[in-house]
C-alpha cells in the first residue's frame, strides 16, 4: 500500500498479463539481486524486447509504489527534481486595539517537488524508461543520488541544501542501444554506477506465451506466427528488426477477424506485408544481393503457415 500522503497513482497495476518463462526468470532473479544490494539496474536491448515491462515487473516485484518517469529530450534538472512554481502570500491583521489597524504581509516562492525528489524522499522504486533520451545535464543529478545517496536541491528546495535519500529508495533503468537515433550518450559516470543487463530477443517459448498471452489466439496458431517472425527477423539486414511485437499484432488482428494464420488466406498474407515489410533490406547471404522482403515474406507464409 502506498504510504499516507502519497498518490495512488505511484500503484499502477503494472503486472496485469506478465508472461514469466524460465528466460524472463533469469533475468528477473538477477535484476532482484542487484536491487537488494541497493545497486541501480540498467536494461538496455533493442525496440520490443520487452525492457519496460520487465522493469516495471521487477519493480513491483520490490512491494513499494512506483514513480515512473519516461526520457524527453527536452528534460532539464528542474523536471525530475522540482522547482519553483509561483507565490503563496499571508496576510496579518492585526485590530487588537480597536483604532489601530496593523497589517503584515509575507509573500514566499512555492516549492513543488517533482518525480525524482519525490522518490528519493519516501523510498520509493524509480522507473526511468529511455533515460538515454534526456540528456546528460539533466541526468547528472542523478550521480549524487546513486552514490552518495544525497540529492543536492536548488535553492528553494527546502531547509537545506541536500535531501538524504531513503534508504528503501531503489531505481531501474531502460535504454535502447547508443547508435539508435533520438537519444543521447549517456555520461560515464552515470554508467558506472549501474549495474547493466543486456536483454536481447526473446527465445522461441517466451514469444509463443507472450503472443498467446496478448492477443488471445490458440498456441499452435502463436506458434507458427513466431516461427514466421523469428525467421524474417533472421534475415533482415538492416532498419527496425522486427519483434515479437509484430506477432503480436498480427495476431490481435486474426483474433479479431477470428480467422487461422493461412497461407491460403489472401487478407492475412497482406497483413504479414503491412506489419513486417516496412522498411526492411533483406540480405541473401549466398548471392550477395538484396532482395525484396515481401518475396522472402511470401516463401515464408508459405513454409510457415
Amino acid at each position: 500500500m502506498a504510504e499516507k500522503g502519497l498518490a495512488t497513482l505511484l500503484e499502477p497495476d503494472v503486472d496485469s498479463g506478465f508472461v514469466v518463462t524460465p528466460y524472463v526468470a533469469d533475468l528477473v532473479e538477477h535484476a532482484l539481486a542487484y536491487l537488494e544490494a541497493d545497486l541501480p539496474v540498467h536494461f538496455c536491448g533493442p525496440a520490443g524486447t520487452g525492457k519496460t515491462a520487465l522493469a516495471l515487473h521487477v519493480a513491483a516485484k520490490l512491494s513499494r509504489p512506483i514513480v515512473l518517469i519516461h526520457g524527453d529530450d527536452e528534460f532539464k534538472t528542474p523536471d525530475l527534481v522540482g522547482a519553483e512554481y509561483g507565490f503563496r502570500l499571508k496576510r496579518l491583521r492585526d485590530q487588537y486595539i480597536h483604532s489601530v489597524t496593523k497589517v503584515e504581509e509575507d509573500v514566499v516562492k512555492r516549492w513543488a517537488d517533482n518525480r525524482l525528489t519525490v522518490a528519493c524522499k519516501h523510498g520509493l522504486t524509480l522507473v526511468y524508461d529511455e533515460f538515454t533520451r534526456s540528456k546528460p545535464e539533466a541526468n547528472n543529478t542523478l550521480l549524487s543520488i546513486l552514490e552518495e545517496k544525497l540529492l543536492d536541491l536548488p535553492a528553494g528546495g527546502g531547509e537545506d541544501n541536500y535531501l538524504a535519500v531513503h534508504s528503501k529508495f531503489r531505481a531501474i533503468f531502460t535504454s535502447n542501444p547508443e547508435e539508435y537515433a533520438g537519444i543521447h550518450k549517456a555520461q560515464d559516470a552515470l554508467k558506472d554506477r549501474l549495474v547493466t543487463i543486456h536483454v536481447g530477443y526473446f527465445d522461441r517459448d517466451t514469444e509463443v506465451a507472450i503472443t498467446t498471452s496478448r492477443s488471445g489466439i490458440a498456441e499452435p496458431d502463436a506458434g507458427r506466427l513466431v516461427d514466421m517472425v523469428r525467421a524474417f527477423r533472421e534475415s533482415c539486414q538492416r532498419g527496425q528488426l522486427p519483434s515479437v511485437r509484430e506477432s503480436i499484432k498480427i495476431a490481435k488482428v486474426l483474433k479479431a477477424r477470428g480467422i487461422p494464420p493461412s497461407k491460403r488466406d489472401p487478407f492475412f498474407r497482406k497483413v504479414c506485408l503491412h506489419m513486417l515489410t516496412a522498411q526492411q533490406h533483406v540480405a541473401d547471404a549466398k548471392k550477395i544481393q538484396t532482395i525484396q522482403p515481401g518475396q522472402l515474406l511470401v516463401e515464408l507464409i508459405e513454409k510457415y503457415c
